[in-house]
C-alpha cells in the first residue's frame, strides 16, 4: 500500500490510530484505498497517478503521503461514535482538498511524474485559453 503505518506518526499518535482504526487493519487499508482514489481524481488529468501511488519508501512525494494519510484518517474518523476527534480531522482534510484543488488548477506544481499521452508527450500544466472581452465601439 502507498501509506505505511509509520507515515501516520506525522499526523496522529500510535494510540489515536488504534482508536480510529478500531484495531482493524482491513479498515485502515480500505480508508487508504479510498484516499488514494480521491486524490487520483484530482491528479489524474495531468499526473501519472499509477507511478505516484505505486512508489514506495523514499521515492514517494512526502507531501502527497501526508495528505493521503490525512484523507484516510478523515474517512476513518467518520465511523467513530459521536464523531470523536472529527474537528481536527476535518481541518486537515479540508487543507488536503484545498491543496489538491490548487494542483488541479495549476496554481501549485508539485514534483510529481507527468502523465503521458499516446505519443509519449507529457501533459500540459496550467494552460488555458481565453479571449479578450468583445469590444463594442458604437460612436
Amino acid at each position: 500500500m502507498f501509506i505505511d503505518i509509520e507515515d501516520y506518526k506525522v499526523v496522529i499518535s500510535d494510540a489515536a490510530i488504534k482508536v480510529i482504526s478500531q484495531a482493524d487493519p482491513g479498515t485502515v487499508a480500505n480508508a487508504e484505498f479510498e484516499a488514494v482514489e480521491e486524490m487520483s481524481g484530482y491528479l489524474r488529468p495531468v499526473y501519472d497517478t499509477n507511478a505516484i501511488f505505486s512508489a514506495s519508501g523514499d521515492s514517494r512525494n512526502r507531501l502527497v503521503v501526508m495528505y493521503a494519510a490525512d484523507i484516510a484518517l478523515y474517512h476513518l474518523s467518520a465511523a467513530l461514535p459521536q464523531k470523536m476527534g472529527a474537528e481536527i480531522r476535518k481541518i486537515r482534510y479540508d487543507r488536503a482538498i484545498k491543496w489538491l484543488e490548487g494542483v488541479q488548477a495549476g496554481r501549485i506544481v508539485p514534483d510529481l511524474p507527468l502523465a503521458e499521452d499516446a505519443n509519449g508527450q507529457g501533459a500540459a500544466i496550467g494552460i488555458s485559453f481565453h479571449s479578450a472581452p468583445k469590444l463594442n465601439h458604437d460612436w
